[in-house]
Formats: structure tokens, C-alpha cells, sequence
């Protein structure tokens, strides 16, 4: 599928390539004071798809002029080893975001790994304190999925006030902060919003009412065309590999949106890939240079 083929697509890797651009002048200004903005990206373990998305992250910080630093850990490194680098990168002046890339193994506390980053390097936006920021409507660090779907709404001109949004999936990653910005206070925000989860009765009835919705799951094909409404905003988060030997990897990317059905029905919809990914990765670099600025004494000190 190429952006060209529908109308009504929401481009998230155009869109995202133009925030890099727009970050790399914003930057070379930011570097001409002080230092390049750094930011220091942790793994565990050998996952493939976690390779894969910090390869991303590294590519896209040398492509705005952000300094990276890739620290890769064994799998079996314990857990107290991974906590005692990130005290000492706490420490560290010359770092300003750092991002453990999840999932981790089992034998290590992903909660007490998040929350042994300092909130002041927090780009991710995990950490309780930074998360709690966005409830009290004062956000410093957004978790990069649900700003990178605020900027979306932004750029494609979604209204949002008083509309019916139908959120799908209640995890701290995406949904729970994607609710509590959308019903905020603010411009770009104001809606009803509904947080459905594994628990809620009556998920089809419920979709039939959003004007938006945003779907995040990690289920695939979970909405389909009968269930939405004419003209409504999607918002398709899901990266679900599924299993296609005629594929060249052996599998597909799938959403959890079925998008042969509810794309004829929607104003708008995000693709998978090309949608909401690219935008993630985007927020990522923004709020490393949001930390170096703030490290610098050019915004508001985090406590």
C-alpha cells in the first residue's frame, strides 16, 4: 500500500519526516549555544523487533543531528546491573534522555527499571512522575505513542472538542495517557472519551458511537468495517505480526484495525505501517531536545 492509494490516509511517515526536519534546524540552532542534545538507548537481550525499533531511533536521532549512544546488554544480565548503569547515567551531565528499550526479560522488573530513570531524562514519558503530570493536566514528558497521535490530530485538523473518542486498550503505554489528553482542558483536546479494555461489555456498540477512534490492542483485525460509523477518525496503533508464507520475511504487518472495511467508512484513518510508528519515533527525538533544553535552564526545572 503507498500513501498515494487513498485519500483519506493519514500519513504518519510524511508527517513525521517533516518534524524531523524541523527538529534539525531547531537543534543546529540548540547546538550553536551549548552541546548537541544526547540521548542514550539501552538493550537487553537479542529480540529482533526490539533491534529493529532502536535501529530506528538511532538513524532518526543522526538524521536531526542528536548525539546517540547504543549501550547493548546480554539478556541475562541482572537486574541489578542494568539498575546500577542507569544510576550511574543519571548521573551522568553529558546525557540528556535516556530510553530502555521494553520489552525486558522476565527476570527483570520493567516498573523498577522505569522508575530507576530520572524523571529528567525520562523521554520515554514512563516514569509514575512524569505520567502523573499529564493527569494534572502540567504534562512535561508525553509517552511518545499518544503525543505523536496529539500531533496527528493536530496536523490533519481533527476536531476534538465535544467529540464522542472511543479508546481501545488501557495500558500506561498508550491508552490511560492518550485518555487523559484528549479529555483535558486544553485546546486540541475537550472530548468525551471511553476507555474500553478486555473487561468492557458491548465493545461493538461502543465503537458505533466514536467520532474517534484509536485503537491498541495488539489485536489484529479487532475492528472491523460493521462495527464503525460513516466519517469516522481512526486511529490504528497496532503492529501485529501475522504469519504469511508468502510473504518475503515469512510474515505481514497487520493493525488492529481491519482496514479493507473500516477504511471505505472513514474520514480519516492511519495505515499500518506508515501511521502511527514513524510519529512515535518522531515524538522520541522532540522530547530529547525538550530534556536538553530544560537541562540547560532554557524551560522549567523538573523536580
Amino acid at each position: 500500500m503507498k500513501s498515494g492509494d487513498f485519500e483519506n490516509l493519514i500519513d504518519g511517515k510524511m508527517i513525521s519526516e517533516e518534524i524531523l526536519s524541523e527538529l534539525k534546524i531547531e537543534i543546529s540552532d540548540f547546538s550553536k549555544k551549548s552541546r548537541p542534545p544526547k540521548l542514550t538507548v539501552l538493550i537487553v537481550g537479542e529480540d529482533p523487533a526490539s533491534q529493529v525499533y532502536v535501529g530506528m531511533k538511532v538513524k532518526a536521532s543522526s538524521k536531526c543531528g542528536i548525539d546517540s549512544e547504543l549501550i547493548e546488554m546480554p539478556g541475562d544480565i541482572p537486574e541489578e546491573t542494568l539498575i546500577e548503569r542507569l544510576k550511574r547515567l543519571n548521573d551522568d551531565d553529558s546525557v540528556d534522555g535516556i530510553l530502555v528499550q521494553l520489552p525486558l526479560p522476565d527476570h527483570i522488573n520493567e516498573q523498577k527499571v522505569i522508575e530507576t530513570i530520572s524523571p529528567a531524562k525520562d523521554v520515554d514519558g514512563f516514569h509514575p512522575y512524569n505520567l502523573g503530570r499529564i493527569i494534572s493536566e502540567k504534562a512535561r514528558f508525553i509517552p511518545c505513542t499518544p503525543k505523536g497521535i496529539m500531533e496527528l490530530l493536530s496536523r490533519y485538523s481533527v476536531e476534538t472538542e465535544g467529540k464522542e473518542i472511543v479508546i481501545i486498550g488501557r495500558s500506561l503505554i498508550v491508552g490511560k495517557p492518550m485518555a487523559m489528553l484528549l479529555s483535558a482542558k486544553s485546546s486540541g483536546a475537550n472530548g468525551t472519551v471511553t476507555l474500553c479494555h478486555s473487561r468492557t461489555k458491548n465493545i461493538p456498540g461502543i465503537v458505533s458511537r466514536a467520532d474517534i477512534l484509536i485503537a491498541a490492542v495488539g489485536s489484529p483485525g479487532l475492528i472491523t468495517g460493521e462495527m464503525v460509523r460513516e466519517g469516522v477518525v481512526v486511529i490504528d496503533v497496532g503492529m501485529n505480526r501475522v504469519d504469511d508464507p508468502k510473504a518475503k520475511k515469512g510474515y505481514h504487518l497487520e493493525g488492529d484495525v481491519d482496514f479493507s472495511s473500516v477504511q471505505p467508512k472513514a474520514s480519516l484513518i492511519t495505515p499500518v505501517p506508515r501511521g502511527v510508528g514513524p510519529m512515535t519515533v518522531a515524538m522520541l527525538m522532540k522530547n530529547t531536545l525538550q530534556a536538553a533544553e530544560w537541562a540547560r535552564g532554557d524551560g522549567d526545572d523538573i523536580q
